[in-house]
């Protein structure tokens, strides 16, 4: 298995594309407007308590509220003199006006403002530092116990020996670190909130510590032992990856290489042609079957279709095959649509009980290689399942596209003969409210057309009945749904 990192760099934009055997997996965007703040550490202002939610809203210096919950919020936080028992309320954890040091654990999503956390967190290629607390963890992806009681020793040791205050959590990445490794990221982190804890006296409210930028992040998170190759190209931002590389992951530097191309580095491997499939919301599969995506404010809902393929044996053997491609196509589109929250899948009903396990293990295993985490829930008798995955952006279609103007974002818009019908309406209710010596219909060139044509019986016989004169009148700027009655 081959994998490679594409980044393209653009003053507007970051694209960083993650490639799987020739296959694109992944693909993250940062704009120079609007960039995530995932990561980011702020002073802040709490401006409302909300008991009954249980949760907080905090001024962080941004366009929208941050969103603070109970359980978000460190538990030495409370509030001296606080009843053991109600240690969790709200109430006793903040309160209105005070200023609280907060990071963003996912950016805003719609209309939503930032989820916060006062739990910090700064990772690092192979740690994570947690300030407030003394916790040593182990990534729940580091499965053997041996090695899990090794690295938690080690980093406990290291931070001893170090007089560090501050808890850490070892990063799948990081499974087969050593001594010197955990030194060296355990340094660069200190210097990291050394900085913060700086800002703090400084700044009154707004940002601390912003996060590293995407192509820099892709180096810390992305750039694991499988990856093969990493390709910028970018001079300068190759330059400076190359720099941060060497402090921060030197094993990565002799796997980057600047790509100084004629041709756009994200056609290598059709990727800008698979982020414009990604938008569509039909996906087919190799047998002939296909996928429909539809994504709601709610959850997204995938439809699993038969299609063309008839299969080779019987209608189970047919409806089985079919469900288990879909299994790869799915956790494929999940990854590279970033598609979060709830999930419904609605597979084709199979009546096997030995198809619906197989099926379910080919999700599940397909879903292990999701660097998100996502849960599964069991087959439902309806051939639908559940899934959970961990929303932190906003997913692709929702960063590269907008509501459509015509039909507000519904997918579809009323037809001719609708608009026809309720502009015959529209004429009844103006003739009968005003007095006028006629009235002139402003519509779209279909909409006049059929006036004209299908319905001008229609339209002469609601002339003769309230007797003033109608006039037609296309409106090139107008889409299909709108129309203006104008008084003459």
């Amino acid at each position: 298995m081959t994998e490679e990192i594409l980044v393209n760099i653009t003053p507007q934009e970051t694209r960083v594309a993650f490639v799987e055997n020739g296959v694109l997996q992944e693909v993250h965007i940062e704009r120079s407007h609007g960039k995530g703040i995932t990561g980011n550490v702020y002073r802040g202002k709490v401006v409302r308590v909300l008991p009954g939610m249980q949760a907080a809203f905090v001024n962080i210096g941004l366009e929208r509220t941050g969103f603070l919950h109970a359980g978000d919020i460190l538990v030495n936080h409370v509030k001296e003199g606080t009843n053991p028992d109600e240690k969790g309320l709200i109430s006793n954890l903040v309160r209105e006006g005070e200023h609280i040091v907060v990071q963003a654990i996912k950016d805003p999503i719609g209309t939503k403002g930032a989820r916060l956390t006062t739990n910090i967190a700064i990772p690092s290629r192979n740690l994570v530092y947690l300030p407030g607390t003394d916790y040593v963890g182990i990534s729940q992806r580091i499965s053997g116990d041996e090695d899990r009681k090794r690295l938690k020793k080690l980093v406990t040791e290291v931070r001893d020996q170090e007089q560090i205050k501050g808890g850490f959590i070892v990063r799948t990445a990081g499974e087969s670190v050593t001594s010197p490794d955990v030194l060296q990221d355990i340094q660069f982190l200190c210097r990291i909130w050394e900085r913060i804890e700086k800002q703090k006296t400084e700044v009154k409210l707004g940002l601390l510590h912003e996060d590293l930028p995407l192509a820099m992040r892709t180096l810390r998170d992305l750039a694991t032992d499988e990856i093969e190759r990493i390709r910028i190209d970018s001079r300068e931002t190759y330059a400076r990856a190359r720099g941060l590389a060497m402090d921060l992951v030197p094993d990565v530097v002799q796997k980057m290489e600047y790509y100084p191309g004629e041709r756009p580095i994200f056609d290598l491997y059709s990727v800008e042609d698979e982020i414009q499939k990604a938008l569509d919301r039909a996906v087919p599969l190799k047998s002939g079957g296909h996928l429909v995506f539809d994504q709601t404010e709610a959850m997204t809902t995938v439809d699993v279709n038969t299609g063309a393929y008839v299969g080779k044996r019987n209608v189970e053997e047919t409806l089985f095959k079919t469900n288990l491609e879909a299994t790869q196509c799915i956790a494929r589109q999940l990854r590279l649509r970033n598609l979060g929250g709830i999930i419904i899948v609605d597979f084709i009903d199979m009546q096997q009980e030995e198809h619906r396990r197989q099926v379910m293990r080919a999700l599940d295993k397909a879903l292990g290689r999701d660097g998100v985490r996502a849960l599964i829930a069991d087959m439902s008798s309806l051939g639908l399942v559940e899934i959970t995955r961990k929303r932190t952006r906003e997913s692709l279609e929702r960063t590269l596209t907008q509501p459509c103007s015509a039909c507000s974002g519904r997918g579809v818009q009323k037809t001719s003969q609708t608009i026809c019908y309720e502009i015959f309406r529209e004429l009844l209710r103006e003739s009968r409210q005003f007095e006028a010596e006629g009235l002139m219909v402003l519509a779209s060139q279909a909409v006049i057309d059929m006036l004209e044509d299908e319905e001008s019986t229609g339209l002469a016989d609601l002339q003769a009945f309230i007797g003033h004169p109608i006039q037609l009148q296309v409106e090139p700027a107008y889409t299909q749904e709108m129309f203006d009655v104008v008084l003459l």
